[in-house]
């Protein structure tokens, strides 16, 4: 609120800094929100391809043995002492996993991973990743570009060096 005064007259000026509005029913305060854990995600996929995030993340873990699974809403990531570092992501369906990485889209990569004869989906620009459906027998089937590939999402996104 201001004063001003204009010749023998005051006038007050007064501006909003704070304008709340509750809404929803009176006790309501609080809202009640699910705890997104890996019971969360067994429900929403299935144990079995929450057990595939656990196997790639076992390959992830050799060349970083820091990072561990962060249970998101949307997705389950990477974390590094409870810090996100989602080079990779995974989103784990009824009967496979969507693995997406991180990496700029380069027409080489793309083709490396369409002649690998993994299950690639379309490519998100928006958020510069890569997505590939996942089974377990693709897993075990293709170990050795999954790993690469992930490798490379983590130089890309994380700007760490070689660590071999």
């Amino acid at each position: 609120m201001k004063a001003l005064q204009l010749g023998d007259a005051i006038s007050l000026s007064f501006t909003t800094v704070l304008d709340a509005v509750q809404r929803g029913l009176e006790g309501e305060d609080e809202e009640i929100s699910e705890v997104t854990d890996r019971s969360y995600w067994e429900k929403r996929g299935s144990p079995a391809t929450v057990a595939l995030a656990d196997s790639l993340l076992k390959l992830v873990q050799v060349f970083d043995p820091t990072l561990e699974l962060k249970y998101n809403k949307f997705y389950i990531g990477l974390a590094r002492q409870g810090i996100a570092d989602n080079f990779v992501l995974f989103r784990p369906k009824k009967n496979w996993v969507c693995m997406e990485l991180r990496l700029d889209r380069d027409p080489a990569l793309t083709e490396k991973i369409e002649a690998s004869g993994l299950n690639m989906m379309d490519y998100q620009d928006r958020w510069c990743r890569y997505r590939i459906n996942l089974t377990k027998a693709d897993i075990a089937k293709h170990e050795g570009v999954i790993s690469e590939l992930m490798r490379a999402a983590y130089r890309e996104f994380s700007g760490a060096g070689s660590e071999e």
